[in-house]
């Protein structure tokens, strides 16, 4: 569970990023989990671009970031913000215990 501060400091860190995964008319599947998963496997944090089932976005990025095993940041207007750790410490680009 992340702190409100860890919440802003992602928030921040997301804000210069482009999108790196669009969820469109194919819906919420276990694809675009996996790929999401993937996304975060390198990246650590993630943006999604919602450019269809925009009046259920919220609900989606719950069960994506379920799907995927990370944290929701941050859902505003179309986009949702993802993050989850690198598994090895060494590889981590992203430090929050710093906030």
């Amino acid at each position: 569970m992340l702190s409100s501060k860890q919440r802003s400091f992602l928030s921040r860190s997301a804000q210069s990023m482009d999108c790196l995964a669009t969820l469109g008319r194919a819906d919420a599947t276990t694809e675009l989990g996996d790929r999401l998963n993937e996304l975060l496997g390198l990246h650590e944090l993630v943006k999604l671009r919602f450019g269809a089932f925009k009046e259920s976005r919220r609900e989606l990025a719950v069960a994506l970031a379920r799907r995927s095993g990370s944290e929701l940041v941050r859902v505003i207007g179309c986009v949702a913000v993802f993050w989850k750790p690198n598994p090895d410490p060494e590889k981590r680009r992203i430090d929050i215990d710093q906030c």
